[in-house]
């Protein structure tokens, strides 16, 4: 069948980890990286979960039109970072009028709470529902983009609160990355780079006592590459 016409839509990509308790030692549950998904209550593809976004208008660039897709239809506006990341155009990827999609990571930082709409929900990635059309395969490239900045960039500024304990931004990374991070060797490299600091307070103890863990934020919450050929890889 050929095409005589195409449209453009926009997608975001928006992951958190969720599960932190970034005020204390103790915590609220595993933490995991989660996706902001919508059910579709219409065909095609009913039931089915999708990225939100939607038609870029005629009047709007790229970015403009998902920030406001994502605040007309999520009421998301805790977002720390966005930016482009791909582009999808297989002429078949939806029925009917053919649809180029770009897509958009978006990160909120724990944690964040924001309001959603009743078909609106975070997904484990690890656990994804079933994706309409090619939305699964988005969060997937979205994530690995995600995995390879968290080791080369200050993405992870995006992801965590304000003030964290090295324990809670070490279950960030390891939610994250999908292994697990050792605690020294994220301090060393990350301090090494500039990228965090000590606040000088320090974290409120829990229940049995102890010396408080001091408390870090990030230097700066403007995205930059720290290293370029740098890569936090799994242990062993």
């Amino acid at each position: 069948m050929t095409h005589t016409s195409t449209t453009h839509e926009v997608l975001a990509v928006v992951f958190q980890v969720r599960g932190v308790d970034a005020g204390s030692e103790a915590r609220s549950g595993k933490p995991e990286l989660h996706v902001l998904l919508w059910q579709r209550a219409l065909d095609p593809e009913r039931g089915k979960w999708s990225l939100p976004g939607g038609r870029l208008r005629d009047d709007e660039d790229l970015t403009s039109s998902v920030r406001r897709q994502l605040a007309e239809k999520v009421d998301l506006r805790e977002l720390a970072h966005l930016e482009q990341l791909a582009v999808f155009s297989d002429p078949h990827r939806v029925p009917g009028v053919r649809t180029i999609a770009s897509t958009f990571l978006g990160l909120v930082p724990s944690p964040a709470t924001p309001e959603l709409p009743p078909d609106t929900r975070w997904h484990p990635v690890s656990e994804l529902p079933p994706m309409a059309f090619d939305h699964g395969p988005m969060v997937e490239h979205a994530r690995n983009r995600l995995v390879a900045k968290l080791s080369y960039t200050n993405i992870g500024f995006a992801l965590a609160p304000e003030e964290f304990a090295l324990s809670t931004l070490r279950d960030i990374y390891s939610a994250a990355l999908g292994h697990q991070v050792d605690v020294t060797n994220l301090q060393r490299v990350l301090e090494r780079r500039k990228v965090i600091t000590r606040t000088g307070n320090t974290v409120r103890s829990g229940r049995h006592g102890g010396r408080p863990a001091a408390l870090y934020r990030f230097t700066e919450s403007r995205y930059r590459v720290t290293d370029e050929f740098a890569a936090l890889r799994p242990p062993g």
